[in-house]
């Protein structure tokens, strides 16, 4: 059995070459409808991972799938700047079994994602 939550995430600060920690989290779910339907809300902790987004050892139904991160939030503990304000990444899953990592590169003005492992 797969102990690992089916999707997890990790924020790192390029600005300052650190995991982000304490940025809002949303993963939401795209109903039959067309309409978000919020999973769950979290903060990245110390090491900037989210791995609670579903529960351990669940699978996440096929379908698609919405991440969105507070940048201005967590940059505005920090006093600083940032061109966005938040930062949603939308994928699709279409093999629940498998795990589904999405990373985020944070900087005050940018950010890039990828799928990880």
């Amino acid at each position: 059995m797969n102990t690992r939550a089916p999707i997890t995430t990790h924020v790192l600060d390029i600005s300052v070459g650190k995991a982000a920690h304490g940025v809002p989290v949303t993963l939401e779910q795209k109903s039959d409808g067309g309409d978000w339907v919020i999973l769950k809300q979290a903060k990245t902790n110390v090491e900037g991972r989210v791995e609670d987004l579903m529960d351990k050892g669940s699978r996440a139904e096929r379908g698609t799938y919405r991440l969105t991160f507070g940048i201005e939030a967590y940059y505005s503990t920090r006093a600083t700047m940032t061109f966005y304000p938040e930062a949603s990444v939308v994928f699709v899953i279409r093999e629940p079994s498998e795990h589904h990592h999405v990373p985020l590169l944070l900087s005050p003005f940018g950010f890039s994602t990828y799928r990880g492992t």
